[in-house]
């Protein structure tokens, strides 16, 4: 199991330059880069200048907003409260903000088994790219003359420039982003853990990534599930790695026997992570 103190991570100035805009941002989980379950989890902080154009990825994505507001066109709008899974092969957006936004970012492999790219990967992808075009708008632009596409989504060329092959989207499960109101869902109790009350919003993909909150009284104990994010919005509280509060992050790995208990009442989001057991690992290579 892990315990990350919020406090203690930084949030450090990024200019995303295969997007529009400059934003901060907290690390606060990663996974294991290079395989099929590889993830980050991250609080964002962006400004009014950011802006991503219409797109689409090969990994999964959820959001939860915190402050602010964020549009996504025609696919919605994201206040405080609501959280929003945009799936692998969707398209969605454009996305604009007319205010500073706080959002907690959750991206990771997906059903497709395409992985996800690390930051490292990434940045290093930038900076190579940035040799044989510009990034303007969101989209990488090919200097004349350089092999490829003259235009395409500054995401996928970094992807396709890492992994060396074409971008292959896959087929979409579901036809635009769920975007999710958790305060219309009752929460549920739970005989084996008294105290604990559970709000499930849904399960997603065939691999089954689970989406939900868990509220626990002062004093109740809640035993974690494996392979699991819990984001902690409010309360305080105590585990083996030690003591827990507001905005701290618990991961339980595969076969983790973590228990938490709460000093106070608190509530977590909870990021059930999919099952990619079997998944063919020859297509991460490049």
């Amino acid at each position: 199991m892990k315990l990350v103190d919020f406090d203690r991570v930084d949030f450090a100035d990024r200019n995303n330059q295969h997007r529009v805009g400059t934003f901060t941002s907290k690390m606060l989980l990663e996974g294991e880069s290079g395989t099929p379950g590889n993830f980050s989890f991250r609080m964002v902080r962006t400004y009014t200048d950011f802006y991503s154009p219409r797109h689409k990825h090969n990994f999964d994505q959820i959001r939860y907003q915190i402050e602010g507001s964020y549009k996504f066109s025609r696919d919605g709008v994201m206040r405080p409260g609501t959280i929003a899974y945009f799936p692998e092969g969707t398209p969605y957006g454009p996305q604009t903000s007319s205010e500073d936004s706080l959002t907690v970012v959750l991206q990771f492999g997906g059903a497709s088994g395409n992985g996800y790219l690390s930051d490292a990967e990434r940045d290093r992808g930038v900076a190579e790219l940035a040799r044989q075009g510009t990034f303007e708008g969101g989209i990488f632009r090919r200097n004349p003359g350089v092999p490829g596409k003259p235009n395409v989504d500054g995401f996928q060329a970094v992807w396709e420039h890492m992994r060396g092959r074409e971008m292959t989207y896959p087929a979409p499960r579901y036809g635009k982003p769920v975007f999710i109101e958790p305060g219309a869902f009752a929460w549920m109790s739970s005989d084996a853990e008294p105290g604990v009350w559970e709000r499930p919003l849904g399960m997603f993909t065939e691999r089954q990534f689970r989406l939900s909150f868990i509220r626990l009284e002062p004093g109740a104990r809640h035993r974690l599930a494996g392979d699991s994010i819990y984001f902690s919005l409010s309360g305080e509280g105590a585990c083996d790695q030690g003591d827990w509060s507001k905005y701290d992050t618990l991961y339980a790995g595969i076969g983790d026997a973590a228990t938490i208990t709460a000093g106070a009442e608190a509530e977590f989001i909870v990021l059930g992570l999919p099952a990619l057991e079997g998944v063919d690992q020859r297509r991460l290579a490049a």
